[in-house]
């Protein structure tokens, strides 16, 4: 479990941990020379089968970065303050920043207490208890690291704390130092926000696209085989990149890397009055970078759009601190509400009740129960942004009754939404063609949910079909009460076409099939077309008609060829097939107006492989 320590330069921070373990946190030269922690020092206290781990973050302004470094992943904090000092201009700074960030309990520790007399350190936390009342019932502390006053009694409630780390989420670790160790390689360290690593595991690294196996972990000041949330880690990592590849700011994870994120949704916690839009620095874990925030409703900090300079690698619920634009002043807290926010629409009344509702939700569940409503996500998309384990969206998938269907996850509303509105625009589809026998797939998904992922819309259309909801011949799909059939007479007559079709791989015209059959053209149009309305034959020019069955073994064949060659010219397709030119644009172009093909210069690449 990891402590943070806190307060104004010269506090005595270094000092009492010092004295709590015997471990100076000072680790640079320039530290112990200019007597303040610059980088992220850090000690830990081993008691029992308990190692108690402690970040003693700067104090000083300017390295406010590093201090922020050091917050990540944490739970409790110390804030130090100075018996012979007070409340300094560090002090407010600090715990300003611990309360922005939410931390679950703050202690107050007076340091340097055998330099001045009790009555003044009473006036002292009086004093804190009244400037900053959310302290007020805050457990407090007088310490002098020179006498050992309060050292033992500090010690002993420190390990009575409850370990409040997320143990069982994902693997996160944010990265803030990168060097290399002759004999061992690359090494990195920094504090595991969440789950456990073990030796032999293999990480995703967010700054490129591939594993690094972890050779070695360090944790809490000693060789161990694993490393936990709320620890203070160093990972030796096998990878072929070298140290200025990976850099302070970077992730490593359990799960696969999403996107990155340049404009949020966060829920502000002001630290002032602030503008409904104004440029800001901002603060995650080992991450800085610049941007702009604006209140998505006027004086309302629930509700709150951030767009950064830098994309940043973010989870809901995780934390931010905002500076004003010259890194001068603390201006909020804030937590991260939703990832990869819309660029558009951002205002209108849907979008607004939908963050509403979003923000109403108190823990993972909700929220999940909330996404999936009336949508559908990718499995690795809702791992990423709740932190999810394998094993925990199985189980919530029995205890919230989710489904999976390939890379998707959906709730039982929201398909019985989708398949009721494919019932519903294949209903207006009969009304409105009344001569047509139905639509394909591909057309329905189009009309009918064209925002939804096609491969689970596929999979509600063949459940409707296998419930008998549908029907489905030649391609067609159409509703039990809605057919189109032929007469006894069209019955032998369509007997008759058909033979002439099997006598040749050509296409056929209208008024040719008319003289073979002798029959009147007009007539034998209308039926041919009838047929076509039937699924039976499809013409790709008007009054030229090919089987379906032909049509699809065509399909089926440029499947094939386009995967393995990417494109294909009009004179591949006569080559192949072994038609004329004149046939072969014919054939070319009515698989590209179906969607099924597209056209870039001379070539035709696939387009939508389901459309056949």
């Amino acid at each position: 479990m990891i402590i943070v320590t806190a307060g104004h330069v010269d506090h005595g921070k270094t000092a009492l941990l010092q004295a709590l373990t015997g471990t100076n946190a000072d680790r640079l030269p320039e530290e112990k020379k200019r007597g303040m922690t610059i980088d992220l020092g850090y000690a830990y206290l081993p008691i029992g089968d308990r190692v108690l781990g402690f970040i003693d973050v700067p104090g000083h302004e300017k390295f406010l970065s590093n201090m922020l470094a050091g917050l990540g992943g944490v739970d409790y904090a110390m804030l130090m303050v100075a018996a012979d000092e007070g409340i300094k201009p560090q002090t407010v700074e600090h715990l300003t920043l611990l309360h922005l960030l939410q931390f679950k309990q703050i202690l107050i520790v007076i340091t340097k207490a055998d330099r001045v007399d009790s009555k003044l350190i009473e006036q002292l936390l009086q004093k804190i208890r009244k400037q900053f009342p959310f302290l007020a019932q805050n457990p407090a502390f007088i310490t002098s690291a020179y006498s050992g006053q309060g050292i033992d009694e500090l010690k002993q409630y420190l390990l009575k704390l409850e370990n409040l780390s997320d143990q069982n989420k994902p693997f996160r670790y944010a990265i803030d130092r990168v060097f290399t160790l002759k004999g061992a390689g690359l090494v990195v360290t920094g504090t595991v926000f969440s789950g456990e690593v073990s030796v032999g595991d293999e990480l995703y690294l967010s700054c490129a696209q591939q594993k690094v196996r972890v050779k070695s972990i360090h944790a809490q000041n000693q060789n161990s085989s694993k490393g936990v949330a709320g620890q203070r880690v160093a990972l030796n990592l096998a990878t072929e990149l070298g140290k200025d590849e990976i850099k302070r700011g970077d992730w490593l994870s359990s799960l696969e890397i999403m996107p990155f994120s340049d404009r949020i949704t966060i829920k502000l916690k002001p630290n002032q009055v602030l503008n409904d839009s104004q440029a800001v620095h901002i603060y995650y874990a080992a991450n800085h970078t610049i941007g702009k925030f604006t209140r998505l409703i006027n004086g309302e900090n629930d509700l709150v759009e951030l767009v950064m300079d830098k994309p940043l690698l973010m989870a809901s619920g995780d934390k931010l601190i905002l500076r004003n634009a010259d890194d001068q002043q603390t201006l909020a807290g804030a937590t991260v509400l939703e990832i990869n926010s819309p660029k558009r629409h951002k205002r209108t009344p849907e979008r607004l009740s939908y963050l509403q509702s979003l923000l109403q939700c108190t823990n993972s569940i909700e929220r999940i129960k909330f996404y999936l409503k009336n949508q559908t996500l990718e499995v690795a998309h809702l791992q990423w942004i709740e932190q999810l384990t394998s094993s925990q969206l199985r189980q919530l998938q029995q205890q919230q009754h989710l489904f999976l269907y390939r890379d998707q996850v959906f709730s039982l509303n929201y398909q019985q939404q989708q398949q009721q509105a494919l019932l519903q625009h294949l209903a207006q589809f009969h009304e409105q063609h009344q001569d047509q026998l139905g639509v394909s797939k591909a057309r329905l998904w189009r009309m009918s949910a064209l925002q939804q992922p096609k491969i689970l819309i596929f999979h509600f259309i063949d459940q409707l079909v296998a419930q008998q909801q549908m029907l489905q011949a030649n391609g067609w799909l159409h509703l039990p009460e809605h057919q189109i059939s032929f007469t006894s007479q069209e019955q032998q007559l369509w007997q008759a076409v058909e033979v002439e079709f099997t006598k040749t791989t050509q296409p056929i015209w209208v008024r040719d099939m008319a003289k073979i059959l002798s029959l009147d053209e007009q007539e034998m149009r209308c039926f041919m077309y009838k047929a076509g309305k039937m699924g039976l034959l499809i013409p790709i020019v008007k009054d030229r008609f090919f089987r379906q069955q032909d049509i699809q073994r065509f399909a089926q064949w440029l499947k094939v060829y386009l995967r393995q060659y990417q494109q294909i010219s009009v004179n591949e397709i006569r080559d192949q097939l072994g038609f004329g030119r004149k046939l072969s644009v014919q054939l070319v172009e009515y698989f590209d107006r179906s969607g099924f093909l597209r056209r870039k210069g001379n070539f035709h690449l696939l387009r939508d492989e389901d459309a056949f």
